[in-house]
């Protein structure tokens, strides 16, 4: 049968189809055979021919792969001498490679230990002395070890000897040293403690090897490079001691322009990774400066002679071609130090750096000052930005550019106040468009966009201007890619100017319309963009004036998902879906099926996952030989890759879905289960930011079934509510635990917390649940975390966090009051006490401003929570004397933030704790006069009239009312916490009720006051029926001196006190 084997596989090399076809059924035939296997392996020693037995070791591998336990014992045997004896002779290196590959899928199936003959050639090869057997038993070694690392367990104390002789001897044999390294990455994640010193003493060896193979061969030497990678992600300690040698090798690469731009990437990807695992021994090892020093030079290179960036091209699209650049990943590694070190030290070193740059005389130094600048989003000033954007270069135009779309989505309030002197220099940007290169006006939308969503009601001044030009632009553009632009553009202006827009909303809507029905291919960017920019307008035009249209657009987003295959398209329509169910949730309750269909189908497809074969690259026909008996066997597979479409596809189904139930209640039961199953699924998703929408949609499902039983309080309602809780808590809270990326942690504390507020005490009922949570809670605040970086360094800088580690701690803090509020207070006193101190400990003067500002607002966000749960009083009380003296000291804070909370913090202990601590009352009152006296912040003023009423409402009878109440009304009208208002009128009405004589004294500044309040759309309606019935009480009671009090006010707010009065 070999010989007519040999002639069949001859046949497939052929190029000639007719033959490949005939070879290939006559294959299939053979197969059935059960001879195949020695036949296969007589061909695979015997044949003259290197690409036939090439075929024949690969014919083998997948047979055995799929097929070990048919084979019969005898044949099994012979197989395992017949692929050492084939291994040992061959001469041709792809054969070798096939036969190692070989090898390793039989490794799975017999242990090592149960194939002492591949054990002694692998001893006998690796330690000969001739370098070529050396290189042949490595490659073997590292294939048989990479299959199935776990089972060689017991050899790799004698493997870690052989690859530091390797390393040390084989410097002038590259091929020994790539195998050698490869064959360690996959031991990593297996080894124990007892290797852990002989794996340690080896990093200064492979850094040595490294940059021999470098000199080799640079793709096999990036490849090697991911053994950091795999240190890092499972075995940190191993590399710690050797991290100042690590970080300069990695910069050693990252800075050689001789080298490819893909291993120089790796090196700076390298140093990015272990700041974000390791910063604080970075800072500890003095590493910081060197790392600066080595970047800033990539970050500010010009490119070679003739050339320019990616992304300075004019004719560029902004479609990300440059994000692989050695350039891009030097901005990146300064990203990464802005979010993991504390920015006293990261900037005190670099803005030397970046001043240096925007001052050079060359202009890619000017933009990679620029670029720094935009990454860190800090350390802005108008001139630099207006500068830029005037500087007679175009490259530094471009990269002011985008520094300001930078600063304006990263530096809000700061970066608005600069509006009257940038618009002006955007709008002339926008006036020249059609002249313009696509590329600039790219980065002219994107820093146009990024100002204007944060602008509100000052965009209105420009909405004239703007909105002509982005009108002229979808009517009138010839470039496809400024009509997108101008639409996105639009929905930034919708996100600052909402109802401002509705004059402009009709011709919008009609040429969004018009762009949503064409079919052509060249359409679908512009369509994505209608698509997002409609969502924009559903969520901010108004209900009046997008409900209508609410049904017509579900109806375009269906047709356009059945009509076109794009996963871009598709995720577009789930937030528009989303977007209409806020303002018109009856349109989606036909299409549910429909649109839950779709959603559910984009979570369960592989579509745009590439899987990673280790595959023969030389032989490509034999999968399609044998398709229909074999499968892809997940141990073949080196990684998996997806389309960032179908990722962001994946992301928006879970956000939408979670959306879209909660908002339409119980029209979504019949669909709420299994796209809960769909989207449970999705938590170990190998994206991170799908796993962040898949918790945040659990956390939603959990309040629509929630929402549904408190509307329709059936038991199977109240039953499904907990089946659904009972999955969801348990897997956030063990998700805080173990998840390793904060920004997940985040989005699973807020879903976490959403869930507790929503459902009460429901959501704890559960017995430990309550401790659960708070354990959770307590873990973060103790950064004992496995996204915290719990390894060896928590003495350094402990008052010091880099900004995630910060907004991971609010998002923690944030649930404490949250829990004070769901259940009795002597319930979670015990939890409470727990916590108290992680929170106090944070106030202290040497701790930053985040810091204060976050203890002394969570002490009295858990106040404020006292105030109305069963048993609040005497718990607050109780709670009083430890947490007076914190909160008086931040009283007296530099920091107007931190006056703020701690004034918000005593009033609502008064509250809570009432005439428990009435003896105190007398010492807080001497403490906001003096603060009275002398405040210039409106925040904190207006917090101080609410602190005051707090008191005077909790007990009016020791508050001398003679003194506090004219110099609280004295400060009325509230000018920035307007969510006061309902706490200050609510106690005026009250006073007028105990002690009429002294409000109407105050007549004439209440009622002047009052003209800021009524008719307000930033103060709610109850607020402001209280006050309505406050003034026409005034009206009807006291009539001459409401009077004399109208007259005094001019014609406009004597016609808001009429319209009040007029409402019976």
């Amino acid at each position: 049968m070999s010989e007519e084997l040999e002639q069949i596989l001859l046949q497939l090399t052929q190029p000639d189809n007719a033959v490949i076809q005939q070879a290939t059924a006559q294959l299939k035939l053979a197969f059935k055979d059960p001879a195949i296997i020695p036949a296969l392996c007589a061909v695979m020693t015997t044949s003259q021919n290197h690409q036939i037995r090439q075929s024949a070791a690969v014919m083998l591998r997948m047979r055995v792969k799929k097929h070990w336990k048919k084979i019969s014992p005898d044949h099994r045997e012979s197989l395992k001498v017949v692929v050492l004896q084939a291994f040992t002779q061959e001469s041709d290196h792809t054969v070798r490679h096939s036969l190692s590959q070989l090898s390793a899928v039989m490794v799975k199936h017999e242990t090592p230990d149960r194939w002492p003959a591949l054990l002694e050639l692998l001893n006998q090869s690796t330690k000969s002395n001739n370098p070529q057997d050396r290189q042949v038993g490595l490659l073997l070694l590292s294939k048989v070890v990479e299959s199935n690392p776990e089972p060689f367990k017991p050899h790799y104390h004698q493997l870690l000897q052989l690859f530091g002789d390797v390393l040390q001897q084989d410097l002038e044999n590259p091929a020994c040293l790539y195998y050698c390294i490869l064959t360690l990455t996959a031991i990593t994640a297996y080894v124990g403690s007892e290797e852990m010193n002989l794996m340690r003493s080896l990093i200064p060896k492979m850094i040595i090897a490294l940059k021999h193979l470098i000199k080799a061969d640079q793709d096999q030497a990036s490849e090697a490079m991911e053994i950091f990678d795999e240190l890092m992600e499972s075995e940190v300690s191993i590399i710690v001691p050797h991290i100042v040698e690590i970080v300069h090798f990695c910069l050693e690469v990252s800075t050689d322009t001789t080298l490819s731009d893909s291993l120089r990437v790796k090196a700076l990807s390298c140093i990015a990774f272990l700041i974000r695992l390791k910063s604080k021994t970075v800072l500890k090892h003095k590493l910081l400066s060197p790392i600066l020093q080595g970047i800033f030079p990539v970050l500010s290179a010009a490119p070679p002679p003739g050339e320019e960036d990616p992304e300075d091209d004019e004719n560029d699209s902004g479609d990300g071609s440059d994000s692989e650049s050695p350039k891009h990943y030097a901005a990146q590694v300064i990203d990464t130090m802005a979010l993991h070190m504390p920015p006293e030290k990261l900037f005190q070193q670099l803005m030397p750096l970046a001043q240096a740059c925007l001052s050079s005389g060359n202009p890619y130094e000017r933009k990679g000052g620029l670029m720094c600048l935009a990454v860190l989003a800090e350390g802005c000033a108008d001139h630099i930005l207006c500068q830029s954007l005037s500087d007679s270069n175009q490259v530094v135009r471009s990269a002011g550019l985008f520094a300001l779309g930078q600063f304006s989505e990263h530096l809000q309030p700061e970066v608005s106040k600069y509006c009257s002197e940038l618009m002006p220099l955007l709008l002339g940007y926008m006036s020249c468009l059609n002249q313009a290169k696509v590329g600039h006006v790219t980065k002219a939308f994107y820093a146009l966009e990024n100002f204007m969503e944060n602008l509100g009601e000052e965009i209105a001044p420009y909405l004239p201007t703007l909105m002509e030009t982005m009108l002229s632009a979808l009517h009138n553009a010839e470039e496809l890619k400024i009509k997108e632009l101008a639409v996105s553009a639009i929905g930034a202006i919708a996100n600052a100017a909402k109802e401002l827009l509705v004059p402009y909303f009709p011709p919008v809507i009609e040429s969004l319309k018009g762009f949503l029905t064409a079919t052509t291919e060249e359409m679908r960017a512009l369509q994505t963009q209608a698509l997002d920019t409609l969502s924009v307008l559903a969520r901010t035009i108004g209900k009046d004036v997008f409900g209508p249209l609410a049904a017509e657009c579900v109806q375009l987003g269906l047709n356009l998902s059945n009509t076109i295959d794009d996963p871009d398209l598709r995720r577009c329509t789930y937030s528009l879906y989303s977007a209409v169910s806020t303002v018109s949730p009856d349109c989606l309750t036909p299409h549910l099926d429909s649109i839950t269909t779709v959603m559910l189908m984009g979570l369960k497809s592989t579509e745009g996952v590439t899987t990673h074969l280790e595959e023969d690259k030389t032989f490509k026909d034999g999968d399609a030989i044998l398709t229909d008996e074999e499968q892809i066997d997940l141990h073949d597979i080196a990684g998996f890759s997806v389309e960032n479409a179908f990722i962001d596809e994946k992301e928006d189904a879970c956000d939408a879905l979670g959306e879209i139930a909660f908002n339409t209640g119980a029209a979504f039961q019949p669909y709420l289960e299994t796209c809960f199953q769909q989207v449970y699924d999705m938590k170990e998703f190998p994206h991170e930011d799908v796993r962040r929408a898949a918790f945040g949609a659990m956390g939603q499902f959990c309040r629509a079934q929630h929402k549904v039983w408190k509307e329709t309080p059936s038991e199977a309602n109240h039953q499904a509510m907990h089946k659904l809780l009972d999955v969801v808590l348990p897997c956030l809270v063990e998700t805080v635990r173990s998840e390793r990326e904060r920004h997940v942690v985040m989005s699973v504390l807020e879903a976490m917390n959403g869930v507790v507020k929503a459902c009460q005490g429901e959501a704890l009922q559960q017995p430990g649940r309550l401790q659960d949570i708070s354990h959770a809670i307590r873990d973060v605040l103790k950064k004992k975390t496995v996204c915290q970086d719990g390894g060896g360094d928590e003495a350094e800088d402990e008052d010091q966090q880099a900004e995630y580690d910060a907004m991971l701690q609010e998002f923690a803090g944030e649930g404490i009051p949250v829990l004070a509020s769901a259940v009795p207070a002597d319930v979670f006193l015990p939890y409470l006490n727990d916590l108290l101190p992680l929170i106090m400990s944070k106030a202290k003067a040497s701790c930053t401003v985040a810091d204060r500002s976050f203890s002394v607002g969570t002490l009295g966000e858990v106040l404020q929570s006292l105030v109305t749960v069963s048993g609040g009083r005497a718990v607050a009380g109780r709670l009083a004397n430890r947490l007076l003296p914190v909160l008086v000291a931040g009283v007296r804070d530099s920091n107007s933030e931190v006056r703020n909370n701690s004034v918000f913090g005593l009033g609502a202990l008064a509250e809570a704790a009432g005439p428990v601590i009435v003896s105190d009352f007398p010492m807080m009152l001497s403490v906001f006069s003096n603060l009275l006296s002398k405040e210039d912040d409106r925040r904190v003023i207006d917090n101080l009239c609410a602190a005051l009423c707090r008191m005077i409402t909790s007990n009016v009878e020791v508050i001398p009312l003679e003194q506090v109440v004219p110099a609280l009304v004295a400060r009325l009208p509230l000018e920035e916490d307007l969510e006061e208002n309902k706490t200050v009128y609510s106690c005026l009405a009250m006073l007028y009720t105990h002690s009429p004589g002294l409000i109407v004294s105050q007549m004439k500044t209440i009622v002047a006051a009052a003209t800021h309040v009524l008719g307000s759309k930033d103060v709610d309606t109850e607020t402001q029926n209280h006050l309505g019935l406050l003034i026409r009480n005034f009206a009807q009671q006291h009539s001459a001196e409401f009077q004399a009090a109208v007259t005094s006010l001019p014609a406009e707010q004597q016609a808001v006190l009429s319209a009040a009065i007029s409402v019976s």
